[in-house]
C-alpha cells in the first residue's frame, strides 16, 4: 500500500474526534459495569500465585510514542518475555483469563486516559516497531486498540506480515463502518478462541521474520491473488 493512500481526509479527522468522545464514554461505562468482574479476577490472581494482579509493560502507541499498557497478570512474576530459552510460565488463573481475554480488561483505563482506543492496531512491544520498515510503521498512525482488524481476522493464527497489512488496511478505511465491522468479527473470533496462543515462540518467530523481512510463501501467494 502506498503512503498517499493513507492521507488523512477531513472526514477521517472529524470521525477521530467523535471516536475519542465515544472511547471516553464507553470506557467509563465498561469500567463501571466490569468492575465486579475485575475485582474477582484480581482476587483470583492473588490467591493463585505470588505477585501483583496488574501487569504493566511498555508498548508502542500512536506515532511511535511509548506508553505502559495495563493487563491482568497471567504469567509467573519471574517470566521474561525476552528469554526464549524457557516457555511462558502461565498460572492456572492466567491460562483461563488469556483464553477468555479477561486479561485485557484493565486496558479500559488505557482507553480512558487516551493512550488507546477500543478499535485500532494492537499495541506491540518495542522490538516489533524497531524492526519494521518505515512503511510498516504507519500502523501506528492511529491509537492502538483493544482489538483491531488483524486481531479480528485471526489473532495469532496469521503471520506478522498479514497482521501489519490488515492494520494498514484498517487505517486506509478508518471509519465508523469499519469499526463496527471489526467489533462483529472480533466477537466471532473470541468465541471460537481462534489464534489465542501468543507464546514466546510466536513472538520469537515474528521478530525474526521482521528482522530478515522474509515474507512467508503463503503471504506472497495471497498478495498476488489480491492483485
Amino acid at each position: 500500500m502506498k503512503k498517499e493512500r493513507r492521507n488523512w481526509t477531513f472526514r477521517k479527522s472529524v470521525y477521530g474526534v467523535f471516536k475519542r468522545f465515544f472511547d471516553i464514554l464507553l470506557s467509563l461505562f465498561g469500567i463501571i459495569v466490569s468492575s465486579p468482574i475485575m475485582i474477582i479476577v484480581a482476587i483470583a490472581i492473588k490467591l493463585d500465585s505470588k505477585g501483583p494482579a496488574i501487569f504493566k509493560q511498555e508498548r508502542v502507541g500512536r506515532y511511535g510514542k511509548v506508553f505502559k499498557v495495563w493487563k491482568f497478570r497471567s504469567m509467573a512474576v519471574n517470566n521474561d518475555v525476552h528469554d526464549f530459552s524457557i516457555k511462558d510460565q502461565h498460572t492456572k488463573v492466567g491460562s483461563f483469563i488469556r483464553k477468555t481475554s479477561l486479561d485485557e480488561l484493565p486496558q479500559l483505563f488505557n482507553i480512558l486516559v487516551g493512550k488507546m482506543s477500543f478499535i485500532g492496531p494492537r499495541p506491540w512491544i518495542l522490538d516489533y516497531h524497531e524492526n519494521m520498515t518505515e512503511e510498516q510503521r504507519h500502523r501506528s498512525d492511529v491509537r492502538p486498540g483493544l482489538t483491531g482488524l488483524a486481531q479480528a481476522k485471526g489473532r495469532n493464527s496469521i503471520s506478522v506480515f498479514d497482521k501489519i497489512n490488515y492494520d494498514l488496511e484498517y487505517i486506509d478505511n478508518y471509519s465508523l463502518v469499519e469499526d463496527i465491522k471489526v467489533i462483529f468479527i472480533t466477537i466471532k473470533t473470541v468465541l471460537s478462541k481462534e489464534g489465542a496462543d501468543a507464546g514466546k515462540n510466536v513472538i520469537q518467530n515474528e521478530l525474526e521474520d521482521l528482522r530478515t523481512q522474509q515474507i512467508p510463501v503463503a503471504d506472497i501467494k495471497n498478495a498476488a491473488i489480491a492483485k
